[in-house]
This record gives C-alpha cells, sequence and structure tokens, in this order.
C-alpha cells in the first residue's frame, strides 16, 4: 500500500489497530469457525471498502491491522462489521445460537488505536500475539502442594 491513499481533492492514511472478541471471550475461533470467520470479515471490509493489511485470529479474541477510509468512521465500521459477523456466523453455525443468547456473537467493546508511522510495530506484535498467548497459557500452569505430606497435586 502506497503511503497516502487519494482521490481527486483530497489524501488520507487513517490506519487502525482494532481487537475485538467472543462474547464471554468464549474460545470459539479455531478449526472450521476460525476459517469461516476470516472469509466473512474480509468479504465485510471488500463491502466498505476497508483494506486489511494485517490480521490474526486468536482463540479468544481477533486483531486487525486496517486502513478505513476517511468517509467511514471507525464506530460506524465496528457496529457494520460485528452486527453483520454475527448474523452471517450464526447462519452458518447455527449450533451456536444455543451458547450465545439474542444472536450476538462478538462482546460490546472493543479496542481501536490510531495507527500512525508504529505500523511495522503494530505488525510484528499482531504477528506474535498467538506465540505469547499460547507461552502465557503454558507458564499459568500451577503445582499445588499439599500442607500436610507435601505430595504434588496437579489439579488445576
Amino acid at each position: 500500500m502506497n503511503d497516502k491513499e487519494s482521490l481527486s481533492h483530497s489524501k488520507w492514511r487513517c490506519q487502525y489497530h482494532i481487537v475485538f472478541a467472543p462474547k464471554y471471550r468464549r474460545k470459539e475461533i479455531y478449526g472450521k469457525i476460525k476459517a469461516d470467520i476470516g472469509v466473512i470479515l474480509r468479504e465485510l471490509c471488500k463491502q466498505k471498502d476497508v483494506e486489511i493489511i494485517e490480521a490474526e485470529a486468536c482463540p479468544d479474541h481477533i486483531h486487525k491491522l486496517v486502513s478505513i477510509p476517511p468517509s467511514l468512521n471507525a464506530a460506524q465500521f465496528m457496529v457494520f462489521l460485528k452486527g453483520k459477523s454475527s448474523l452471517m456466523v450464526f447462519d452458518r453455525h447455527a449450533n451456536l445460537k444455543y451458547k450465545y443468547e439474542s444472536r450476538h456473537f462478538w462482546c460490546r467493546g472493543y479496542y481501536v488505536d490510531t495507527v500512525g508511522r508504529n505500523k511495522t510495530a503494530i505488525a510484528e506484535y499482531m504477528k506474535n500475539q498467538l506465540q505469547e498467548d499460547i507461552m502465557a497459557d503454558q507458564t499459568s500452569i500451577k503445582e499445588y502442594i499439599d500442607p500436610f505430606t507435601g505430595s504434588k497435586n496437579t489439579k488445576a
């Protein structure tokens, strides 16, 4: 992508780092659902002329580095993206409607940050996020020692 996008009378570079998660932070994004969510999000971004620069789907959240045209603000885009993708996910995976009431797949909130000149640092962070999550899960395994016998019990 060029440093700036342009029309006949304007130039812009509106890049955002967006993070959003499934409702209750459930670890639903894996396997076939992960592939379908990727297809759905790419399709919806294409409808709004939003360019996906980098994207990563972790088991319990999504990172996206996107370029949004100035005719659309980040809040409008997120309402569109989360609303339409929820409906499309439930259409493709009807069994999920029992876990999520009222067909809300995504949680209400999201994180958005303007990128500016830090695009490479954010892209690198997103690439490493999945490995960092895996490492954090592995280091959080606790070993419990019985105070009376001194033996180790590996209960979670």
